[in-house]
């Protein structure tokens, strides 16, 4: 089954808008955890407008005591997956932290949120991701690198020795908002890239966008290993409830059901 890791970003928002601990951002990793996601994802960006680097390593705590638990009942390791740009700054705080998985995302300043991969057109590009890919793969982190669907780029994924590529799916999200069908067509371009990247022995993740509705077509996506999912659950579970969402999700994820 894809695995989901849940990102904890727009709980942090909230709790900042008004300061103090208010909502708890372990607290509410806790239900999404015991909801049954397999991982929590953070997102800590240099202005510290939503995930602290307290929060970092807090959550590095929490994750480790639950783990202690789980494992103890036979349940699987829940994963942390730490993203963020390809500096000093993140790659320290991610040696620091020691999480699963660092996902590098390309960030360019001012923007709201990550809303495009890696340019491996510029070669400036792999010659900023290869020292700090060599640095986390020796520190025995999986590294994933945020990605879209031109596969002629791969290859340069596999030469920096990154394990994954995180498919950017802002585009098919924005497809399927417009129609259905205009989403099942934005998907053949994610199932191209994922068979490609399959074959070049890169892992798939995902992320962006992506829903309940929209998973109905996604989550049919080939040797699709983890989705990352934050905005979109967050508001779900303002109606809904956050158990109640995080289960709704795994649902999905787990019939892929037929389109």
């Amino acid at each position: 089954m894809t695995q989901l890791s849940v990102n904890v970003n727009k709980i942090a928002t909230l709790r900042n808008s008004r300061g103090g601990s208010v909502p708890s951002v372990l607290k509410l990793s806790e239900i999404i955890l015991d909801s049954g996601a397999h991982g929590i994802t953070v997102h800590p960006r240099s202005d510290e407008r939503h995930i602290t680097k307290q929060d970092v390593f807090e959550i590095k705590d929490f994750l480790n005591s639950y783990n202690e638990k789980i494992t103890k009942l036979g349940i699987s390791k829940k994963e942390y997956n730490i993203e963020g740009e390809p500096s000093e700054r993140f790659l320290e705080l991610v040696l620091r932290a020691k999480p699963d998985q660092a996902t590098l995302v390309p960030v360019k300043p001012g923007e709201i949120t990550s809303d495009h991969g890696f340019d491996f057109q510029n070669p400036n590009t792999f010659q900023t991701l290869k020292p700090i890919v060599e640095v986390l793969r020796k520190a025995g982190i999986r590294v994933a690198l945020f990605m879209e669907t031109d596969s002629r780029y791969y290859e340069q994924v596999v030469k920096l020795g990154a394990e994954r590529i995180e498919l950017y799916t802002g585009p098919f999200a924005h497809h399927f908002d417009s129609s259905k069908e205009e989403g099942i067509r934005s998907f053949a371009d994610y199932q191209n890239a994922a068979i490609v990247a399959n074959k070049l022995g890169l892992g798939v993740n995902a992320g962006h966008d992506l829903d309940t509705n929209n998973l109905q077509v996604f989550s049919k996506l080939p040797f699709l290993a983890e989705v990352s999912i934050g905005h979109r659950l967050m508001a779900q579970s303002l109606v809904d409830g956050l158990e109640k969402t995080v289960k709704s999700y795994l649902k999905v994820l787990s019939q892929g059901n037929e389109f």
